[in-house]
């Protein structure tokens, strides 16, 4: 197995980032720093800043309807973070975020190449939200909605105009938008942009995944169908 899969399949972090911290040469195979062609065989020991790698391990695959007030991030100090939330006996990371503010479904997984999978934005992947605003939605609100629309992105400290996307108005306030990307606080900005402020906000579905028998703060571990149904979506 290459080495950054292998590194990412242990759990550790994503593919992505596992061929950084090869890079900056501080994995090791069996003494020696390796490089990003090397390949780990059975009884290598492969080394982390000097911490053991483990094997790769079970799929562990969590689908949690999570309640406002809790911040997905794996920093154990910050108060109401997921990881202290959902309190599972091994190290497991969101995929993704889902801000503070918002509830809905969210996965957490042991497997850093899938959530570097599932993320990336070339796939595609549909993620579905009901959404409640602070006035009247308009035909020209759901219009401009659909086009994509110019929003700050904080993580490049630059404007980015998102794609377009799907929108349906389900009420007066309110309406149900699938998305393909995952920006920072995307939907807020883009309702902002018009002058909306959202109220609620919860996601409902991720690609074939929904809340169906979730109840609200709670979880339940995906089966083995529906864990290989999200590795094979796109093959």
């Amino acid at each position: 197995m290459r080495i950054n899969k292998y590194i990412a399949s242990s759990g550790m972090c994503s593919r992505r980032k596992a061929e950084e911290f090869i890079q900056e040469g501080r994995v090791t195979i069996n003494g020696k720093v390796a490089v990003l062609s090397d390949t780990v065989e059975e009884n290598d020991t492969v080394l982390l800043d000097g911490k053991v790698v483990e094997p790769e391990k079970k799929q562990i695959m969590i689908l949690l309807n999570k309640p406002t007030g809790i911040t997905c991030t794996t920093e154990r100090h910050i108060e109401g973070n997921i990881i202290d939330y959902v309190n599972y006996p091994e190290r497991i990371f969101p995929i993704g975020r889902l801000d503070k503010d918002s509830q809905g479904l969210i996965l957490l997984t042991n497997q850093g190449d899938l959530v570097n999978q599932l993320l990336r934005v070339e796939n595609g992947h549909e993620k579905e939200y009901e959404v409640n605003v602070d006035r009247k939605i308009t035909e020209d609100f759901l219009a401009k909605m659909r086009k994509g629309v110019r929003i700050y992105n904080p993580v490049t400290n630059s404007y980015v105009t998102t794609n377009p996307c799907k929108i349906k108005q389900t009420g007066e306030r309110s309406f149900k938008i699938i998305l393909t990307q995952g920006y920072n606080r995307q939907i807020r900005r883009m309702c902002s942009a018009f002058d909306y402020h959202v109220i609620s906000l919860k996601r409902v579905r991720f690609m074939n995944l929904t809340l169906a028998g979730v109840k609200y703060g709670k979880w339940r571990e995906l089966t083995a169908e529906e864990i290989e149904s999200l590795v094979n979506y796109h093959k």
